[in-house]
């Protein structure tokens, strides 16, 4: 089990941000193995597709400098020459194999990882010239097992190596016997049987490397239990913080939403647990009433008192007030179902109204009939 450098153990898999971290770092699965062998497979073919070319290019090369006059031996420029038209001659098939063998170098490095820039690893860092660090790196378990996984390496590829070299060598000393073009193709033979057997080695390498690079990556990027918590703070906040946020949030809404009861023309209650305040603008064009606030037990209270204290009107009417406070939100008009409803509410309230200065007072209150689509059952 992997362990933190407090004793700590890693048992939570990496989140998302630790990957992506590590991949802005330049911290990816990497497997050395895999690119040898796809480099020497990749050889391999492309020495057996261009294997005529080569031939033709080689007994040329061959048959140009073993027929060199002697007297170009002593003359600077003739050897200069004749330099020049060596590489010439080798120009075209050493040009495409190396440059499919710098491609097959390329994908085989991001084979494993993907392709990523970064300029992490490259930055100096004053711990990495801290020689009791070095040591510690040197003499870890993990330079044990890199040790122990190239000494296993080597060996295999050595081992096939000399086998291979034991069964093609009667075949390689024959070629002394042979011509050149003949010797060459005949070589070049030789080389890709030895490349076949010597990658089947490095392939079965990579087989068990690349798996163990990626299990190895993720177990150093795992967490403990308290690095998750704490980058979750980092990134969702501090809960006590966040529940303080959303606390002053609440009290500065409510506070909004008080100040708008004073223009309210009427407070409906139910009586006790709820209590909405309508206004209805009647030189502003608006279709409908208004919800300017609402609440249940304490804030219905409160809204009670705002309204109270500005005189205005406190109606109780059970069935209205939890018809409006379950369908309205506010700042949004009341459904049109309750309209017929409320205008009634509200031109009683107008009449109570008119008659501080002297009109009739209204008989008594509306009944005040909620259609059944609104009645709330209290569930």
């Amino acid at each position: 089990m992997a362990e933190n450098e407090d004793g700590s153990e890693k048992t939570e898999s990496a989140s998302s941000k630790k990957l992506e971290d590590a991949r802005n770092k330049g911290n990816l699965p990497r497997s050395k193995d895999l690119s040898s062998a796809l480099l020497l497979v990749v050889a391999a073919v492309t020495i057996y597709g261009t294997g005529t070319l080569l031939v033709r290019d080689l007994s040329l090369l061959f048959n140009f400098n073993f027929l060199i006059e002697r007297a170009d031996l002593f003359d600077f420029s003739r050897m200069v020459f004749h330099l020049y038209e060596s590489v010439v001659a080798m120009m075209d098939s050493m040009i495409l194999m190396m440059s499919i063998l710098a491609v097959a170098g390329i994908v085989g490095s991001i084979a494993l990882g993907g392709l990523n820039f970064s300029w992490e690893p490259l930055t100096p860092k004053l711990s990495k010239m801290n020689p009791i660090a070095g040591l510690k790196r040197m003499f870890s378990v993990q330079s044990l097992v890199e040790l122990l996984k190239s000494i296993a390496k080597v060996s295999l590829v050595g081992l096939i190596a000399v086998l291979v070299l034991n069964y093609f060598l009667p075949e390689t000393l024959g070629l002394t016997f042979q011509s050149i073009q003949l010797a060459i193709a005949h070589g070049i033979d030789i080389i890709i049987w030895s490349f076949v057997f010597v990658t089947l080695a490095l392939v079965l390498i990579a087989a068990i490397d690349v798996p163990f690079q990626v299990w190895s990556h993720k177990e150093k990027l795992k967490m403990t239990k308290q690095e998750v918590k704490d980058e979750f703070k980092q990134q969702e906040g501090d809960p006590l913080v966040r529940g303080r946020i959303r606390q002053m949030q609440r009290q500065a809404a409510m506070n909004r939403m008080m100040s708008d009861v004073p223009d309210a023309d009427v407070i409906i209650t139910n009586p006790t647990h709820f209590s909405v305040a309508l206004k209805y603008d009647q030189t502003g064009g608006g279709s409908a009433p208004i919800l300017l606030a609402k609440g249940g037990d304490v804030i219905a209270l409160k809204i009670r008192e705002v309204g109270n204290h500005y005189d205005v009107p406190v109606i109780q009417s059970p069935a209205l007030a939890r018809a409006v406070y379950h369908h309205t939100e506010i700042g949004d008009e009341i459904p049109e179902g309750l309209f017929k409803v409320v205008a009634q509410l509200l031109a009683y309230v107008y009449q109570l109204r008119n008659a501080r200065t002297g009109a009739p007072r209204p008989e008594g209150m509306p009944n005040l009939d909620v259609p059944d689509e609104f009645q709330w059952d209290g569930s």
